[in-house]
Order: structure tokens, then C-alpha cells, then sequence
């Protein structure tokens, strides 16, 4: 188990150093840009692509689409450009 997680930590290191950010942040990251797609499709509820991008609580997907776009998820289903992007 020692040598499992001691090679984990130096892939999530080397991952940082190649890529300037966490494994967790750029798959937090890729998840995000996923559900803003699918809201932007516009034929699903935010309830539905928050348990989509793997969130079981719908506040929390919401904080933190909040966080990466400016924008509220049911702002973005209505068709509202993001503040940040």
C-alpha cells in the first residue's frame, strides 16, 4: 500500500508541474465545461446536469459552476453569456 500511494503522490506532482494545476481542479475543470454544454443544449433541467456531472447535491454544483463561470447555472440555461468568459 506505501508504494501505491507514494507513486500516486509523484504522478499528482508530475502533474502539476506539466500541467499548472491539481489532477482534482482539472478534472473539476473538465466536468464544469462538460455541464455548461449540456445547458447550453438547453433540453435539460440543472437538477439533471448536476447529477450528470456527478454531483448528488444541486447547491454544490451550483457554488461551484458559480465559481468557474460568474454565472448561475439557471442563468446559463436561459442563455446568459458568462461574466468571466
Amino acid at each position: 500500500m506505501r508504494v501505491a500511494t507514494k507513486g500516486l503522490r509523484t504522478l499528482e506532482r508530475g502533474f502539476q508541474r506539466l500541467f499548472g494545476i491539481t489532477v482534482f481542479d482539472y478534472l473539476t475543470d473538465r466536468r464544469m465545461e462538460q455541464a455548461k454544454r449540456w445547458l447550453r443544449e438547453g433540453n435539460r433541467t440543472v437538477l439533471q446536469v448536476a447529477i450528470m456531472s456527478g454531483y448528488s447535491n444541486p447547491t454544490h454544483f451550483s457554488v461551484a459552476f458559480k465559481r468557474k463561470f460568474g454565472i448561475s447555472p439557471s442563468q446559463c440555461l436561459l442563455g446568459k453569456k458568462s461574466v468571466w468568459r
